[in-house]
């Protein structure tokens, strides 16, 4: 695809784009990547979604390491994709940058925060794009648009020079069409380590019970097809205090960092943000440090109990989001419902650090839904693997 490539769909940051050729040879060359605009590129400004944070922000000095070792792998960047303001929103909707379209459902969000990156992929622009998901902006961006998407277990990507959010959830994760391309991004990007088998699968009762009936059918069909991969599949609760309380736990111990992250600049320069983002900020500087306490001690029990149920090997398997992506023109108050139902799911490997594959499984009224598989910290290869083996099973983009 040549430099300078026409948007179709609002990916990309507005202005002049950021492009860069990757080295002439390596396992990712011929291949198209885009980056989302939190992550630096030197001699570029880092918006990260906002245009007082552009404002205030000098051009960087430096490319993040992870998109360098893409470009010495032979990829080549074609450009910045646009971002929920400072990361922190899960629709996909930028009211000063505009709204990317879903190219999947054009009536529907994209999903955020990486909104551009997912948007670029399911437009076919690029072959694979960088995010971030801290609390789902990988996972459910690539469910609302149809493709495949990984959070990486926690620490196991370079977050040197990204704009931070909650630092001890945020992770580096990526999109593609294809998942044999998914997993060559992991090649390059993951440490070494990691590969082997993995079994039984393990149906997680409180995602499927989560989900809305036209979602878990359309994507319980999947099972059968998966157990030809990892065996037969048993049904056991992980959270029986509730998705309710993973989300409350999440959002208290996600927000404390929030505000230690960005609180100073928030407070300094006043920025005007766009709908649910000043609220949620908000809602951050007025968190009980009593409750953020008990958050990051629920969050260590969890970890506890989740790792030692993977521990040899297992992979839970769920509804990515518990809806497709809600409409353009539906209610702030609604899209909030749908955020705290989809955060409770979300906040399984958010809260354990796990490693995420989102599959697109099925549609659900004509929209995308997303099938994820998540395996232990540090088993990223192996997930990439099985999941290239069970988009074949599923008849998927290989």
């Amino acid at each position: 695809m040549p430099l300078g490539l026409e948007d179709s769909v609002g990916a990309f940051v507005p202005g002049d784009r950021v492009e860069l050729v990757g080295a002439t040879a390596g396992p990712l060359a011929e291949l198209d990547f885009a980056v989302k605009d939190l992550f630096d590129v030197a001699g570029a400004t880092t918006g990260y979604g906002n245009p007082d944070w552009a404002r205030t922000h000098a051009p960087a000095a430096a490319t993040a390491p992870i998109v360098m070792a893409l470009l010495q792998a032979g990829a080549t960047l074609r450009g910045k994709t646009k971002t929920v303001e400072l990361a922190y929103g899960l629709t996909g909707e930028n009211v000063w940058y505009g709204t990317p379209i879903n190219p999947a459902a054009p009536d529907r969000f994209p999903g955020g925060s990486s909104c551009g990156s997912a948007a670029a992929v399911a437009a076919g622009l690029v072959d694979f794009a960088l995010g971030t998901d801290t609390g789902g902006s990988v996972r459910i961006p690539a469910s609302y648009c149809g493709i495949f998407g990984i959070r990486p277990s926690w620490g196991a990507v370079n977050l040197t020079a990204a704009c931070p959010l909650g630092p001890s959830f945020d992770t580096a994760g990526w999109f593609a069409s294809r998942a044999s391309v998914l997993r060559r991004v992991g090649d390059v990007l993951l440490p070494p380590g990691g590969e082997g088998a993995l079994g039984p699968l393990v149906k997680v009762q409180e995602a499927w019970v989560n989900a809305v009936p036209h979602t878990a059918t359309a994507l319980v069909g999947a099972i059968a097809k998966i157990e030809r991969v990892l065996g037969p599949c048993l049904s056991m609760h992980v959270a029986p205090e509730g998705l309710t309380q993973l989300f409350e736990n999440f959002r208290a111990a996600q927000a404390e960092e929030a505000w230690a992250s960005l609180g100073s600049w928030v407070e300094a320069i006043r920025p005007t943000f766009g709908p649910g983002v000043g609220e949620r900020f908000a809602a951050a500087k007025a968190t009980d440090p009593a409750v953020a306490a008990e958050a990051r001690a629920f969050r260590g029990l969890f970890r506890q109990r989740v790792q030692a149920l993977l521990a040899g090997g297992a992979v839970l398997v769920y509804p990515t989001s518990p809806v497709p992506a809600p409409r353009l023109d539906v209610a702030l108050e609604a899209q909030q419902a749908v955020r705290e139902r989809t955060m409770g799911v979300t906040a399984i490997a958010g809260l354990a650090g796990l490693c995420e594959v989102s599959l697109p499984a099925a549609r659900v009224n004509g929209a995308p839904v997303g099938l994820s598989l998540a395996a232990a910290p540090g088993r990223d290869r192996a997930l990439l693997a099985v999941a290239e083996r069970v988009a074949a099973e599923l008849r998927l983009a290989v």
